[in-house]
């Protein structure tokens, strides 16, 4: 009987991939999300250590106000002496500010369970968005719902760029009595929680904006804190 021989060259479909490289493939994709799902299990587990640690401690922002300053100087003049300042200057010029600035400032840590070390702190004064004064003011830890009180004094003679309309706004601030003056305090805190645990330091910035009468009083003001 006739049988039929296989002709040269038959196709007999793909070759069956060997059996490891698939086991390898299949390993690393369990690999893959082997690692997703701890990626995931950490995040919410730090995500309801964070939500403990907020209920225990219930954190509240640090408060500050002003609850007096004083301005009994404030004089411009050039600095050549010139007190004509509107004579000498033709666009932008330096100045001279003859101050005498006191202020009595009241930090609140309402928290119950939350410490503040001071770490570093300085009193920067501006007027016109030019700074004028600095003083540096003493380290201090305060404790849980205390108020401290701080006695930011700046006295003597600062040198400042002014333009033309600057130099008349002086001038008319001067009459009406009230110059603005924005005074800032810059800190390097550390959160102390609990008995020990202390955070490491980050900054926290205070802006107190104040319209203050020359040669008078002035009292209760809000100041913004942030950091």
């Amino acid at each position: 009987m006739y049988q039929a021989q296989p002709l040269p060259g038959a196709y007999y479909g793909p070759a069956v991939p060997p059996k490891h490289q698939r086991k390898s493939r299949g390993c690393f994709c369990c690999l893959l999300s082997t690692f997703f799902k701890i990626l995931i299990g950490l995040v919410i587990l730090l995500g309801v250590l964070a939500l403990v640690l907020w209920l225990v401690l219930r954190p509240v922002e640090v408060k500050a106000y002003v609850r007096t300053a004083s301005l009994t100087q404030f004089n411009l003049s050039t600095v050549g002496g010139n007190d004509n300042f509107r004579y000498n200057l033709t666009a932008v010029g330096r100045g001279s500010i003859g101050y005498n600035l006191s202020t009595v400032i009241d930090i609140r840590n309402p928290n119950k369970r939350i410490g503040l070390y001071y770490d570093s702190i300085e009193a920067i004064a501006y007027y016109e968005g030019e700074r004028f004064a600095w003083k540096a003011l003493p380290a201090f830890y305060q404790g849980h719902k205390n108020t401290t009180t701080l006695y930011p004094a700046f006295s003597g003679q600062s040198t400042i760029d002014m333009s033309i309309s600057e130099v008349q706004d002086f001038e008319l601030h001067r009459q009406a009595g009230t110059f603005d003056v924005t005074l800032h305090l810059r800190s390097r805190i550390r959160f102390k929680l609990g008995s020990s645990f202390k955070t490491s330091r980050t900054t926290m910035k205070i802006k107190c904006n104040m319209a203050l009468p020359y040669g008078k009083s002035f009292s209760g003001t809000k100041c913004d804190v942030d950091w």
